[in-house]
């Protein structure tokens, strides 16, 4: 056997993070992580992240051996796959759960094999969590980094309960600051305490106001998690529509309307280096 596969799957933001009430929203962003998985005889898995050779490779062997275990059953090869990405790694940009969707859809283009969307997106959930990499399973990001456009999800049951574009005239500006966050250390009982603002916040998102979800979500989480927002503050005093934190940071997410990105940009770029991206609303939109 030999057959070799590609697959690539956007990053996204958080509207809510799910940690505290199991419930989120997100929408896809236009950073792409790609894989390509060539299909051995050998049982043996080599995984390559190009750029991150430290990084853990437990989530993207998961992936590989659920699509096997689901499309092979009783059958054991191995692989070789080769992972690169725009997404920078642990800043709260998906980079887990766009590794997982562009791992699961380069398995299966080697097999030849087809799976819906959805049905993809919770296999990879779940090696998620098996891998550690995320406490829900970031069902949320998963689905909008794959699907793209706004989602708004049930972490708990893997239910997609709301998902339409998000304004195409917004960018995505990133402010990404150069230490990381790992799940792992993460302060669970602070972030029990701002459960019912969280839910708050997902109550928003559940009725389409997605910018002010973001906010609010933003506000309570970085200060669960002791993050500064003073760049998210500056943000929307410069009139940026939305800003926040993504995921458990520390990067933060802005949106900006087009037309003004320029001197937004002039105004807040003198101390700060930012991503500057689009709103990814699906491969249709």
């Amino acid at each position: 056997m030999n057959r070799t596969g590609k697959g690539e799957s956007h990053g996204a933001a958080t509207i809510v993070n799910a940690i505290a009430t199991g419930k989120g929203a997100a929408f896809g962003i236009d950073l792409k992580t790609w894989a390509e998985v060539n299909v051995l005889d050998s049982p043996k898995v080599e995984v390559s992240i190009e750029g991150f050779s430290r990084e853990p490779t437990r989530l993207v062997e998961n992936c590989f051996r659920a699509v096997i275990d689901k499309m092979m059953p009783g059958e054991r090869p191995g692989a070789k796959i080769v992972t690169r990405s725009q997404i920078p790694v642990s800043r709260g940009l998906k980079s887990s759960s766009a590794a997982a969707n562009a791992v699961i859809m380069a398995t299966l283009d080697a097999l030849g094999e087809k799976m819906e969307p959805l049905e993809a997106i919770r296999l990879g959930t779940k090696c998620a969590i098996d891998a550690g990499v995320s406490v829900t399973g970031a069902f949320d990001d998963a689905c909008a980094a794959w699907l793209g456009g706004a989602v708004v999800t049930d972490n708990r049951n893997d239910e997609l309960l709301r998902r339409e574009p998000m304004d195409p005239n917004l960018k995505v500006v990133i402010h990404v600051p150069p230490f990381q966050t790992r799940k792992s250390g993460l302060p669970r009982s602070r972030i029990s305490a701002i459960s019912d603002v969280a839910e708050m916040a997902f109550q928003m998102a559940l009725k389409g106001d997605y910018l002010g979800a973001m906010k609010l979500n933003g506000l309570c989480y970085a200060s669960a998690l002791s993050v500064d927002q003073e760049v998210a503050f500056r943000a929307l005093e410069l009139g940026a529509r939305s800003a926040g934190l993504s995921g458990t940071g520390p990067a933060t997410a802005i949106l900006v309307d087009s037309e003004k990105l320029e001197k937004f940009l002039s105004d807040i770029k003198s101390t700060k280096e930012f991503i500057i991206t689009d709103i990814f609303n699906g491969a249709n939109a």
